[in-house]
This record gives C-alpha cells, structure tokens and sequence, in this order.
C-alpha cells in the first residue's frame, strides 16, 4: 500500500520545479504562495489538491478551490479531473455562494429564493424615474458599478455618501443623490421580489452568521480551502470566506499584487499582503520561474514595475506595498519587442491589423493573436480593419458564448442526435450534423452575422475534433461524452475558444495568454486613463498594463498614436509608463513628421474654408452661419437629394433613441442639410463641413458617409 502511495506522489510531483513542489507538498495549515505571471500557480496548486486526495489527507467533496472567473474554475476542474480528483468542488466565488442559497434558502427563509437579475440597467432605470432623474445608458452603467462597489464593500445607502467622499463622482450626481438612487433602486427589487449577484454574497454572509445550525452543517460540509486570485478579493467576499474558514486554518491563497487591477470594484490585495500577519504560521512560497513569455518580455515587464519601485499609495492607506515580484524567463530568448508610433487611430489600427494578416498568410493561427485595449471603446476601429483585411476575430466581454441563437441551436440538435447516435466518434459526427444549419469546412467570405454565426459553429466543431481525437489523458470523445462536456461547459459558462483573432480589454485579458500580443492604444489620457487623478489611480494603470504585457508569450508589440482622427490635432502623448522603456528614437512627438501626415491634409482642408463663403448657386458673398453652413443663400434653391436627407434623418433619429438623447444632439438639421448638398466621400471632406466636430467624426463618420454613398 505504502508503495502505491509513493508511486503516485511521484506521479503527481513529476515536472514541477522545486518552488511548485513545495506548494504541492505542503498539505496541511496555512500557505500563501506569491505567484507572478506565467510562474504555474493553478499547476502548483491543483497538483497539491491532487497529492492530498490521493494521500487521503483530503476528502474530495470536503474541499473547496474558489477563483474569479468561469473559465478558470472551468480550467481547474478540468485540470482536477485529469489527475483523479473529479469530485473537488472548484467554484467562482458567486457559484459557491448562489449553491449554498439555493440549498439553504428553505429552511432558514422559507420558499423559494427570489429571481435573480442579470443586469441592473432596467432596474436603477426605473429607479430613476421614480426620483423624476434623468439618467441616459452610460450614466446608468456608471450608477450600477457604483452600487455594485458599494454592497461589495459592505455600504448600505445610508453609509454610502460618508465613504463615497473621496471617490469620482458618478457623472455629475451628488453622493446624496447615488445615495437616493442606491436605496430606490434596492426598493425596486424588493417589489418585483429580486436580488442581484451581491445580494447573493449579502444574503449567503447573512443566513450563515444568523443560524448556528447553517454554519456548523458548512464546517462539517468543507474542511479544506484554496484561493485563487486572492489580490482581487473584496471585503464582502473575505467576509464569507473567513465564516467558511472558521477559526480552522487549512487555508491555501495565492495571488500577485502586482496585477491587483480590480481596486475599481472594491477589490484589495491587503488580505492577500497581511496574510502571514493573519496566519502567523503560514508558509509563504514564491514562484518567479516564469515559463510562459520571452526573456524579453519578462524583462520589459520587470523594469515597468522596477521603475515604480514600491507601490505604496493605495485606496486603503494601511496597506504597505512590498517589492515586485522579479520574474525570470525559462524559455530561450525570442524577438524583441516593438514599440511604434501612428500619425492617428485609424492608421494604428490599419498596420496591426496588416501586420497581423502577415503573420497569419505565414502560417500564424489567428486564435494565437490579440489585440488588447484599454476600453472596450476602443474596439471598432480594430474590427473594421480586421474585417477589411480580411481576417475573422473575436470580442471578449461580449455576448456569451452559451446564449447565441446559434449555439442553442446546436446544442438541441446534438442533445436530439445523441440519443440515438451516442457511441458515433464525435470527430466528424458533430460537423456532419451541424452542416444541417449552416456550418461548412470553409469560411464565408462576408462578414456581419453570418460571419458571427459560423466561427460560433466552427468553434463547437473544432472542440470536438479536439476531445473526439483522444489523448494520453483519455480515449476519444463519442458523441454522448461530447455532449455531455458541452452541458458541463454550458452550466458553467466555459466557453471553446472561437477562431480568429481575440480582441479585448485589458481587463477581460486577465488570466489569458497568446502568442503574439499587440498592445495598442497606450497614450496619455487612454493609459493611464483620464479618470485617474491620483498615484493610486497611476499605480493601478501601470499594474494594468503589467498585465498586458505578461499575456505575451512570444512576440510583444506596443503602439500609440498621436490623434484620434484622420487629419485631427497630434496633440497626444505617448504613454508616462513607457518612459525608460521604449527607443529614444521616439522619445517625444516631435519624432513625428508632421508635413507628411493626414493632418497636415485635413489642416489644408480646413484652410481652404476661411475665409469669405461663397452661395454654391448666385456666387453671392454669405453673411449668416447658417447660409454659411448650407454654403447657399436660404433664398436659392436646394441641391441635395430629398431622399438622402430623408435617409440621414431617420438615421439620427434612430441613433438618438438608442443614446436616448434629442435628435439634434447627434446633428443639426442644418449640418444634415449641408451634408446632404456636399456629399463628402471621405472623413477629410466630411471633417470640413460645420457641425461635423472631432468627436461626432469618430461616432458618427462611417455610418454618414455610408448613407451619403447609397445615396450619392
């Protein structure tokens, strides 16, 4: 028996180095381990859940791994199931809670637990109108992550305006009056009998602390805990985990305070750094042996942190920032990392995404590459020039993966054909059947939804050539086990990956890595963004772009541009982190040339319209702004097409209903006329028409300049 044990303590031990062999061989009290990115924390810690079960120092279902996000714990599962520990519960932290509700909800409240709520938009909405507030869909967005910021930090309404003081306002509203939505807004779920994701922590921490019975039947329940991600817990979420803990000390965290980038929504790596002052006989590991990226992209991500030595303002003023993590790559050395500078957005966007086409023509899988974003914002002008380059891609934070029309399509057509062909292979089988709605071997060559829909079939079919072609792990697929796995997924939103190349927030890209990283966008006032006005903001922004860079595993790309517009002011800066890291080369704009750039095109555009304005028809000299705008006598006669400016019209209107904004804010009906009566064919001569600003260029060009060319 004892050899046995040996011989599978081996097993599981074998290929981690000495540090995660440590983790995994240290079973019992507190441990904190001190993961930096790409250092095989989750191998580290599921190989030690491993070694316990098979030791039998822990019982499976009496040990609970908590984490963040869906696919991790999606990942956690699948890496426990692999090493003969299926029955670990490992769960995000709402998912454990919402079970332990739903469970517990009967006996100590009675009934049925309430409705929960996927979004808070139509609620806080309706609390707005009960206060006779006006709040448009951004001021909403805004509202709902500062109420979600509030319960997660155990704020009520009545305590919220004290604590509130020393934050961003929320638009242009008082703390009384988030305050007031804050309390109206808990009124309206109240009355529809609802709750929201961090009533599910609230109320779980309630019924536990409230009934003895509940707490001990949780103690008998879970003996053993691991935290992943411990940096980005929040105050209500280490209230629950310290009721499940007890006063027990079989406690497992990691985490990393170098990419604690969550501060935003009540997240704090101040338990993570107090640990050892928490749990005095803790064992603290550190992994710095980083086998995912480059030594020159570990070095660049060393020397950004080096270059803010101790981070030591923070929202909490108690927290001490201890020094970085420093890395060291295992792998062989790569290419260096790029650095560039663009005249503008647009050609930012059009050369990576040229780039990228190059790569993939030379045999780069695109779902190997991302572009990565500070704000979800900035996203369009990247898929336009993916799409015009031809290449597919995805959008992380979008729509999810399970709750497409398409992929709910699928499923019941597979549920349907694996009750009679079960034990068919799933490789093959599952293309086979998916043809039947739309899915082929090749690509389309449109784009839009058609597109959508078949990378969201492809995706279904390349999982199951992966599972259906058998491993060293396990034997094939069939048909009813892959099935089976995509329920498992589905329930737990672990999505397959969907080909073509990932574009995302920085934030959504926590926890991923690619190939080849493009990290774009990184100008003054987009990182750090505007909004941060302090060094606990700045520090924040410089942990955030940490991040990006360590997603990189062989090649790493940086860029910004100098205007947001084809032809706009070069008044942007490069970013204040890249100090120190980039090429003198391109050390300041002053590097830029200028004369030679769409600005000086656009400059001379504008030029051309100083001036005396001249009727388009009599030629008279024009003396009022409007006859200026329209370039025309109000008197002459109009040359625009009546249906084009009908067609513009109801354009604005239908994008001034969804901004929920007066028609006019979008355009004018005089800035629509002269439109209409220029027919600009390009952003440089829609740019020279009145009315026609910097801003509305950037939201509203491209689709004018479609309607103007149907129309034209």
């Amino acid at each position: 028996m004892t050899l046995s044990v040996d011989i599978t303590e081996e097993r599981i031990l074998a290929g981690l180095d000495d540090e995660q062999r440590e983790v995994a061989s240290n079973l019992t009290g507190p441990m904190c381990v001190l993961a930096g990115a790409g250092t095989g924390k989750t191998r580290a810690i599921t190989h030690r859940i491993a070694l316990g079960v098979h030791t039998g120092v822990y019982v499976q279902q009496q040990l609970l791994a908590v984490t963040f996000t869906a696919r991790a714990a999606g990942e956690m599962r699948t890496r426990l199931r692999e090493l003969g520990a299926p029955n670990v519960q490992a769960r995000t932290f709402h998912s454990a809670a919402l079970r332990q509700l739903q469970y517990f909800w009967p006996q100590a409240i009675g009934g049925s637990i309430p409705q929960l709520v996927d979004h808070k938009a139509p609620h806080i909405a309706e609390a707005a109108r009960r206060l006779r507030l006006t709040a448009d869909r951004a001021l909403i967005r805004d509202i709902a992550s500062e109420i979600e910021w509030a319960k997660v930090s155990m704020l009520t309404a009545d305590s919220y305006v004290k604590a509130a003081a020393d934050r961003t306002r929320v638009g242009d509203l008082e703390p009384q009056t988030v305050a007031r939505l804050f309390a109206m807004y808990e009124d309206v779920k109240k009355d529809r009998v609802l709750i929201d994701f961090e009533d599910v922590l609230l109320l779980t921490v309630a019924i536990i602390e409230d009934d003895p019975r509940i707490l001990a039947e949780i103690h008998r329940q879970y003996r053993h805990f691991t935290v992943d991600e411990y940096q980005d817990v929040s105050p209500l979420q280490e209230r629950l985990l310290k009721l499940w803990v007890g006063d027990r000390n079989e406690l497992c965290v990691v985490g990393d305070a170098s990419q604690t980038i969550y501060s935003f929504t009540g997240a704090t790596p101040r338990h993570l750094l107090e640990f050892p002052k928490t749990y005095p006989d803790a064992k603290v590991v550190r992994l710095i042996r980083d086998y995912r990226s480059t030594p020159q992209v570990v070095n660049l991500a060393n020397k950004l942190l080096e270059s803010r030595r101790i981070e030591r303002n923070m929202p909490d003023p108690t927290v001490r920032w201890p020094e970085p993590l420093h890395l060291i790559s295992q792998r062989e050395t790569g290419k260096n990392v790029e650095f560039k500078e663009f005249a503008d957005d647009e050609a930012e966007a059009s050369s990576i995404a040229k780039r990228i086409k190059e790569m993939v023509d030379a045999g780069q899988d695109p779902r190997s590459v991302a572009i990565l974003l500070r704000t979800n914002g900035q996203t369009e002008a990247y898929e336009r020039a993916l799409s015009s380059a031809g290449l597919s891609y995805q959008l992380r934070g979008g729509e999810r993966f399970f709750q497409r029309n398409e992929i709910r399509e699928a499923m019941m057509l597979l549920r349907a054909a694996s009750k009679t062909r079960s034990g068919e292979p799933a490789s093959g089988t599952v293309a086979e059947l998916l043809m039947s709605i739309g899915y082929s071997a090749k690509s389309p060559e449109s784009g839009g939804a058609t597109r959508e829909r078949w990378e969201s079939l492809s995706a279904l079919v390349t999982l199951s050539e992966e599972l259906g072609s058998g491993s060293s792990e396990g034997p094939a697929a069939s048909l009813g086990q892959f099935v089976a796995e995509m329920e498992a997924r589905a329930a737990t939103q672990h999505a397959p990956q969907v080909s073509g190349v990932t574009v995302a927030s920085l934030h959504s890209a926590k926890g991923l890595e690619w190939d080849v990283v493009f990290l774009a966008g990184l100008s003054e006032g987009l990182l750090p963004i505007s909004f941060a006005k302090d060094q606990a903001g700045y520090d924040e922004e410089r942990r955030l772009l940490y991040v990006g860079i360590t997603r990189a595993r062989d090649f790493l790309h940086l860029s910004w541009s100098l205007a947001r517009t084809p032809g706009g002011r070069a008044h942007r800066m490069p970013s204040r982190f890249l100090d120190g890291l980039r090429p003198q080369s391109l050390g300041t704009s002053r590097h830029y040339d200028a004369a030679s750039s769409p600005r000086a095109e656009r400059s001379a555009s504008r030029a051309k319209t100083r001036g005396p304005v001249r009727c388009r028809s009599c030629g008279k000299v024009l003396d009022t702004p409007a006859e200026r705008k329209l370039k025309r006598c109000l008197d002459c006669p109009a040359t625009y097409d009546e249906a084009m400016l009908d067609a513009l019209k109801a354009w604005r209107l239908e994008t001034a209903r969804e901004a929920e904004v007066p028609a006019y804010v979008v355009f004018t009906d005089a800035t629509l006329m002269a439109i209409a009566e220029d027919r600009p064919k390009d952003m440089s001569a829609l740019a020279g028409i009145s009315g026609v600003g910097e801003s509305k260029l950037e939201r509203f060009g491209d689709q004018v300049l479609k309607i103007v060319s149907e129309y034209a």
